[in-house]
């Protein structure tokens, strides 16, 4: 069992900056970040596999958003500038043991979720 634990949310102005942070308590393959709006669905938005650092994002956040992590604490972080409203949202860790060929942003990809962080952008 993976436990992650996230923080690094709050409350910024359009066109600011957050950071979101993710640890996990032992090795997975892929570790990715998730977000969902009151009344929408849980969508993906970073993916990274652990291994070598590749990675991919949905397309409303590239160019804006980036992931990366730090081997050595086993930790994730989601680098978000010219943040929009749109982008309001809670957002949850995800990770999977598994591994594979191909990048997946399905929920149903990921066994291990954290509690979630609200992000809120203002216009």
């Amino acid at each position: 069992q993976v436990q992650l634990v996230e923080s690094g949310g709050g409350s910024v102005q359009a066109g600011g900056s957050l950071r979101l942070s993710c640890a996990a308590s032992g090795y997975v393959y892929f570790m990715a970040w998730f977000r969902q709006a009151p009344g929408k669905e849980r969508e993906g938005v970073a993916v990274i596999y652990t291994r070598n650092g590749l990675t991919d994002y949905v397309d409303s956040v590239k160019g804006r958003f980036t992931i990366s992590q730090d081997k050595r604490k086993n930790t994730v972080y989601l680098q978000m500038n010219s943040l929009k409203p749109e982008d309001t949202a809670m957002y949850y860790c995800a990770a999977t043991e598994r591994d594979r060929s191909v990048f997946s942003m399905a929920v149903g990809s990921y066994a291990y979720w954290g509690q979630g962080t609200q992000v809120t952008v203002s216009s």
